[in-house]
């Protein structure tokens, strides 16, 4: 085979990357080695980046059918986001995890957000104590730079006087004075090497106290707000306004499987998750989230459908409908609906060959395969009814894996074998149903 060659890829990135492709689930890490075909959405979202980076809000829909990419471009973002030193959080919505909710539905999206925090230095998340640890590290080298010596108490109070010169410029926010008291009050547990008091603060921080009563007993001080189903949109905006003044260049929050609010059989309840989602999109463009950027993943039911989805909420409808003025085939990445393209042949071809090059990276051996053979194997999936325009990355890649796996452990087949038998499966005459035979009662055996 001619090797199409690709940078070295770590072992450990390079053996998930290809079990998350071989399973059709999207990779965590890795997704740039695989980004094909999606420059002009990349660059989209990146100058999202930089709007956030100047102190906007910004907030995009991703629209395209189950496998097209959506999830895979948004964690490819997320990647880029983490390298330019944002904060990012990411969750999945579920029966279980909505945007607005009772019993808990709506401030569980916020914990998964807040487990799922990550940064440059915590990529895979879990990085809120780590992201505090920084920020508190850096105000004492900062302190230590103009001539304060470690541990005297003209130290102590200039410490003291940045947290909360830092803190008091969040406290006009909603839920602002209890957040920058808990902050601070993780702050002296910090300084007093305080796991117990560190860990009451972080449960706060992560919502995830039942009642103001058992905040209290665990802070040992009043709060006038704990974070629930009402109020966790508020804190998000908290995050990331904090997130720009301890360091960081803002947060992007990704949240992925929206079609799940559109699953939600009570009109009210649905409603009031699209409320949210109403109240997001004008808090984020119009400039009351300082540093917030928010991606939205669906289908398009979840954006279109006019009795279910959110062209069924006219408010929403109006702002993320085409305008009457759109042509037919023209792109428009400015606007804050996206809608993914079905990659071409080529930018389909080219994704075979990648990952073809990184499984014989992965098992230090090239598979039998030629280049004619991948041009084959991608016309034999487009020929399928409807696949020209129908097919998706996700289904191709889990059949051309299949196809990799098993010419490694058949080396007596070839290409051609295991091709083969799928078109012959799927061309073979179907059998008519078997002739059901009428019994009689003679037929019986008593």
């Amino acid at each position: 085979m001619e090797q199409y060659q690709i940078p070295k890829v770590p072992k450990r990135i390079l053996s998930t990357l290809l079990a998350s492709v071989s399973a059709g689930v999207v990779p965590r890490t890795g997704a740039p080695y695989l980004a094909i075909g999606r420059k002009d959405e990349i660059a989209a979202l990146l100058s999202d980046l930089e709007t956030v980076n100047e102190g906007g809000g910004t907030m995009r829909f991703l629209i395209g059918r189950y496998g097209s990419g959506k999830s895979f471009l948004m964690q490819l973002i997320r990647g880029y986001a983490l390298e330019r030193d944002f904060l990012t959080a990411d969750a999945d919505l579920s029966p279980e995890r909505r945007l607005y909710g009772t019993g808990g539905s709506g401030v569980a999206t916020y914990r998964e957000l807040m487990k799922n925090l990550a940064s440059k230095a915590s990529p895979d998340g879990g990085a809120l104590p780590k992201i505090l640890a920084r920020w508190i590290s850096e105000m004492q080298n900062q302190i230590l730079a103009k001539g304060c010596e470690l541990g005297s108490s003209a130290f102590s109070a200039e410490m003291e006087k940045s947290v909360m010169g830092t803190l008091s410029r969040m406290e006009f926010l909603v839920g602002g004075f209890d957040f920058s008291r808990v902050i601070g009050a993780y702050y002296n547990a910090y300084l007093s090497d305080d796991d117990g008091k560190k860990s009451a603060c972080l449960r706060w921080l992560r919502g995830e106290y039942a009642n103001k009563s058992e905040a209290r007993a665990a802070l040992g001080f009043s709060v006038s707000v704990i974070i629930d189903d009402d109020n966790w949109y508020d804190f998000l905006k908290l995050w990331a306004s904090l997130a720009r003044r301890i360091g960081y260049r803002g947060l992007v929050v990704f949240v992925d499987e929206c079609v799940n609010l559109y699953k939600i059989s009570h009109r009210v309840s649905r409603e009031n998750n699209y409320e949210k989602i109403l109240s997001m999109f004008n808090d984020t463009l119009q400039g009351r989230a300082e540093g917030l950027a928010i991606v939205f993943g669906g289908t398009p039911q979840f954006l279109e459908d006019g009795r279910r989805g959110l062209f069924g909420y006219e408010a929403l409808r109006s702002r993320l409908c085409d305008s009457r003025f759109s042509v037919e085939g023209a792109r428009n990445l400015i606007g804050p609906v996206i809608r993914l393209r079905r990659l071409s042949d080529a930018e389909l071809l080219a994704l075979i060959e990648r990952i073809t090059a990184l499984y014989a990276q992965n098992y230090e051996s090239a598979p039998d395969v030629t280049k004619e053979q991948m041009a084959h194997f991608l016309r034999i999936s487009l020929d399928r009814a409807g696949a020209d325009v129908m097919i998706t990355p996700r289904e191709m890649l889990r059949d051309y894996m299949t196809v990799l796996n098993i010419l490694m452990q058949n080396p007596d087949l070839t290409f051609e074998d295991v091709l083969g038998s799928v078109t012959a499966k799927e061309t073979a005459p179907k059998e008519p149903p078997a002739e059901r035979k009428s019994y009689t009662l003679s037929d019986i055996e008593f």
